[in-house]
């Protein structure tokens, strides 16, 4: 295999000349150059990527760290991360931490050793403790999809949780129901209390009395969605609609639902926060919010790519919050018919 030197012996010129015009120096000869491309090119020479990286102090790679890429919503959102990354020639490596903390803090811990020029972060956590071995590296970060306590300064990209949550809920409302059970992720994670706040602000304008046993906080799975409602539709005075904190949890409550032998949305209507496939295609067809999760990986990646070559003149932080979209089916059902009292 041909080295850099071999390079230089067949150019004319030293080893430094060749090193120069492989990291596109322009302080070499127009001559010069065309020798040496020359040269590498007849010798069938590849520069180490690693140890130009090394010299650059880049690698020209970057972390995306997300929760559950079974999820259709962080596929997407991973897709418009890569295909961001290519374009501006960054390598991408994919972390996948199944809500699980700990598994971030590890994720973290060894896109630190491999000196990733930035990373990308939907937080299992919402806490900042994990983020230390990067942060103390000052390798950038730009959030998704979920905030972090404590790290106000950084760039974040998210939708708007708390107006989609209040659209659906509204939705409902408008069809006449007032006992609407919710099931969000856990306490911890921003997205689960945005939508609960966007729900209780819907129920509030509504003049409708919020019941704290009708809010569910779990974990956004099929497994929980499933598990929660359940325990709704056991209540003394059960919820007539359910809304789903994310897909995977609106999946397993239809399971649920069905498994009771109720109907939707004949018995009970159900919604749910971000659309999959199967959910617009199994009847009855989910009345969802949807967010732009390709969108959000593209600008993403492009608010990363960008501190890491450090063209933003402005350090101020950049917070982009995307709109969501009501998307009405059969799901949450008609207009409920008033009943007559006396």
């Amino acid at each position: 295999m041909p080295t850099i030197y071999d390079v230089a012996k067949r150019a004319g010129v030293s080893a430094m000349t060749v090193s120069r015009v492989i990291n596109g120096k322009k302080d070499v000869k127009p001559e010069t150059r065309e020798k040496v491309l020359k040269a590498i090119e007849e010798l069938g020479y590849v520069p180490n990527s690693l140890a130009r990286s090394f010299v650059l102090q880049k690698t020209k790679t970057i972390g995306l760290v997300i929760t559950d890429i079974t999820n259709p919503f962080f596929t997407t959102l991973a897709r418009g991360v890569e295909d961001t990354a290519m374009k501006n020639q960054f390598s991408v490596i994919f972390c996948n931490t199944d809500e699980d903390p700990e598994k971030e803090v590890l994720y973290l811990e060894l896109l630190a050793r491999k000196r990733v020029d930035g990373v990308i972060l939907a937080s299992a956590s919402g806490k900042r403790t994990p983020l230390k071995s990067i942060l103390l590296r000052n390798i950038p970060v730009v959030l998704i999809d979920r905030e972090v306590d404590g790290l106000g300064d950084l760039d974040i990209v998210k939708g708007d949780s708390i107006y989609g949550a209040y659209l659906l809920t509204k939705h409902l409302i408008d069809l006449g129901h007032k006992r609407i059970g919710i099931i969000v992720g856990s306490k911890n994670i921003s997205t689960a209390e945005d939508r609960v706040e966007g729900y209780k602000k819907a129920l509030i304008e509504s003049g409708i009395t919020i019941d704290e046993e009708l809010i569910r906080f779990a974990k956004y799975s099929r497994e929980d969605g499933y598990r929660v409602t359940k325990e709704l539709l056991n209540l003394e005075n059960p919820p007539t609609a359910i809304f789903g904190g994310n897909n995977f949890i609106a999946v397993g409550a239809m399971m649920a639902i069905r498994d009771c032998g109720l109907r939707v949305p004949e018995d009970i209507a159900l919604v749910s926060f971000d659309d999959i496939e199967s959910l617009s295609q199994v009847y009855p067809f989910f009345t969802v919010v949807t967010q732009p999760a390709y969108s959000m990986g593209v600008i993403a990646a492009e608010l990363l790519i960008r501190r890491i070559e450090d063209k933003d003149r402005v350090r101020e932080r950049r917070r982009v919050i995307l709109q969501p979209e009501l998307i009405i089916r059969e799901s949450a059902g008609e207009k409920l018919k008033e009943e007559v009292v006396g």
